[in-house]
């Protein structure tokens, strides 16, 4: 089939992705699990990091970009502030399960493994002591597809944004809004966690490639070239678009 099929697009649940990731030679965009991750910074407005991890979790679970696992900086458990947050998600009617820190200082079922896509009402959460250890976290555990930061020192920030080799990567701003449509491109066609070529949300656009058209006023031939009869300008070419007439 791969002489008629040059590209497959599954959307569907993570064990019918990785099912035709492993049983194709047709080349496959898309992605098997979408852990996303929100780290809650130490200058992390209270307020903010409230609403976004609350949206993140509970605007739509079941979808990809949903978060999954909750970093808090450690410095959150030493004034309070984390166990006030993690006392809202939980009355919000959302399961908690912890990590090997979480666990004991919330006294919550220790999650059973590190790296889950729950797509439903349930996350982990564990405690980070910086930003750093929270990249680390995301690089091992994570799904390369959309992470947030919640933080008010730009500094922080831009580390995490520059570090993590996530699609997407957002600062103060819900992982759902990995999202085609709500990236001005149109119809979503599919999510890519890939490195190649389109990645994170892709609509039609994302997925176009380019076709080279040499015109010659005479003839032209590198043997030409390679006598010294021209030489290559490498100027930038204007983009040419077909206008198609309604």
């Amino acid at each position: 089939m791969d002489r008629y099929i040059n590209l497959v697009i599954p959307r569907g649940s993570n064990d019918l992705v990785r099912s035709i990731q492993q049983n194709t030679k047709i080349s496959v965009m898309g992605h098997a699990d979408g852990i996303c991750h929100v780290y809650v910074d130490e200058a992390a407005d209270y307020n903010k990091a409230e609403e976004l991890v609350v949206d993140a979790k509970m605007d739509y679970p079941a979808a990809c970009n949903a978060m999954e696992t909750l970093l808090i900086n450690e410095n959150w458990v030493t004034d309070g502030r984390a166990q006030k947050l993690v006392s809202s998600i939980l009355s919000k009617g959302v399961k908690l399960y912890g990590g090997p820190k979480a666990s004991t200082i919330f006294k919550i079922p220790p999650a059973s493994t590190l790296s889950h896509e729950y797509g439903s009402l349930e996350a982990l959460v564990e405690i980070v002591p910086n930003v750093q250890s929270a990249v680390e976290w995301i690089s091992r555990y994570g799904s390369a597809h959309t992470e947030a930061i919640v933080t008010e020192n730009k500094e922080v920030a831009d580390y995490f944004i520059t570090n993590v080799e996530s699609a997407c990567v957002f600062h103060n701003a819900s992982t759902r809004f990995a999202d085609g449509f709500r990236f001005g491109l149109g119809a979503e066609v599919g999510i890519s966690t890939g490195r190649l070529h389109a990645r994170g949300p892709v609509g039609v656009q994302g997925l176009l490639t380019h076709r080279w058209v040499l015109r010659s006023g005479g003839v032209h031939t590198v043997g030409q070239n390679t006598k010294g009869d021209w030489n290559y300008s490498h100027k930038p070419l204007v983009h040419y678009v077909k206008k198609v007439e309604e």
